[in-house]
């Protein structure tokens, strides 16, 4: 493996055929395990190509391995004479002195020398002016770090980055100049390259949280002008629109994210939120079953959902949803319960539920743990199966079970055990009464 990553790395170097065989043979030789001789090879295919920067590092690795610093600067020198107009050999050049020589008076002066050299060859290129500024810093020269921040170019993401970052670290976070720079940056760059979608997210955050929402929300929208399958950036933009009070662009932009990508978790959870506060609970139970279909969450969260759609009348989806928590959590009694609950109100699913409820009580370690609501649904399958006896039992556990308030509840537990008794003929007396005070709960 270590063979064909070093084959990979060198492609395309400009190493002799001759120097590649000895380089070649010196990478198979180190996979076995036998360093001295891969030194060797590394060693003869620099002699035969001492201008190929790969072997010139081995060259360089294997001479500082000896303690031959001052051969290894050599390496270097003879490199940069052969090949004088490379502006990153400086860079490199640089940085091996300050790996091997920081601290040494004339090691700094040569190495701030190669990074100057470097930013002449290349004016405003990133690499040099951000070594540069580095060696400023340490030298204690924050004004110099200024004026080389201020030459850069940003004509690359990492630049931009660079340059915001930096700007922070040079001057006082109240510095109102400082931070004008920043916008100014961001601005600019979003006008020449809004398909930038790492500098546009940033860029927009730094315009909100400096108070200019408009700007925020027009660099995402040059944004995605350009680049439309950037669609977290589009639920970035719908979010802010429903921060600047535009709430029918954010709805409408998110919707359109995901009807391209209708997994996007944070679209769903920003139409939940909206919807909620708008008073349109429809709306937001939908997005809200949708988000934990995808993120997840606990059986408790999936059954408060559930339980509020079937207040609502929307007992398909409250279904819906407890299949895909049961799926979750198989283990939960409380969740089984209330899948079967939900499929035995579902009319697409009312003869799958008898399954169900014998699945559900399995599970109970105490059967006194079944919910009112259970006992009267269980004890209506039962009796659909002929088994009145058992059906009997639930529902005077349902009727003393069920609390004050869920009158309407009690009172349907009440007619179904009554109209057990006058199916059998027996305790009717007992049935009547029943029947009496279902009525008067009903009232």
């Amino acid at each position: 493996m270590r063979l064909i990553v070093a084959l990979i790395l060198t492609a395309g170097t400009g190493l002799h055929a001759d120097s590649l065989l000895d380089f070649t043979y010196g990478a198979l030789e180190e996979v076995r395990g036998n360093q001295d001789a891969a030194r060797g090879y590394y060693q003869s295919a620099y002699e035969k190509n001492p201008s190929a920067l790969p072997l010139v590092r081995l060259e360089v690795d294997r001479l500082l391995d000896a303690n031959e610093r001052g051969a290894a600067f050599g390496v270097y020198e003879a490199l940069l004479d052969s090949r004088p107009d490379d502006a990153m050999l400086r860079i490199e050049f640089g940085d091996f002195l300050d790996s091997v020589g920081r601290g040494d008076a004339l090691a700094d002066a040569k190495r701030l020398e190669a990074y100057e050299n470097g930013l002449e060859m290349t004016p405003g290129d990133y690499l040099p002016i951000e070594r540069l500024i580095r060696y400023a810093r340490d030298n204690g020269n924050d004004e110099r770090a200024r004026e080389l921040l201020e030459v850069l170019k940003l004509d690359s993401p990492e630049a931009v980055r660079y340059y915001v970052s930096t700007t922070k670290s040079l001057y006082d976070s109240r510095d109102k100049a400082a931070q004008g720079r920043i916008s100014k940056c961001f601005a600019s760059v979003m006008d020449d390259h809004p398909e930038w979608a790492e500098i546009a997210k940033v860029a927009s955050d730094h315009f909100r949280e400096t108070g200019d929402l408009d700007k925020a929300i027009s660099i995402l929208h040059q944004h995605v002008e350009v680049r439309p399958s950037s669609l977290d950036l589009r639920i970035r933009l719908g979010i802010l629109m429903f921060v600047a009070d535009r709430d029918s662009e954010g709805v409408k932009i998110l919707n359109e994210v995901l009807a391209i990508h209708p997994k996007k978790a944070l679209a769903h959870e920003s139409l939940a939120k909206h919807y909620r506060q708008a008073g349109m609970m429809e709306e937001a139970r939908h997005h809200s079953a949708e988000l934990l279909k995808i993120r997840g969450g606990s059986a408790e969260e999936f059954i408060a959902l559930a339980d509020e759609m079937a207040e609502a009348g929307e007992v398909r989806s409250a279904r819906l949803l407890l299949e895909k928590a049961a799926f979750d959590f198989p283990d939960d009694t409380e969740l089984m319960m209330k899948l079967a609950l939900a499929t035995a109100r579902d009319p697409e699913t009312k003869g799958d539920a008898a399954r169900l409820f014998r699945e559900s009580e399995n599970m109970l370690a105490n059967p006194a743990d079944m919910s009112p609501e259970f006992l009267l649904q269980s004890a209506r399958e039962l009796i659909a199966q002929g088994q009145a006896k058992a059906a009997e039992e639930r529902l005077r556990n349902a009727i003393r079970s069920f609390p004050p308030e869920a009158k309407k509840e009690s009172a349907a537990a009440m007619r179904e055990l009554a109209g057990i008794w006058i199916s059998e003929e027996r305790n009717l007396d007992a049935a009547d009464a029943l029947i009496k005070r279902a009525e008067s709960l009903e009232k």
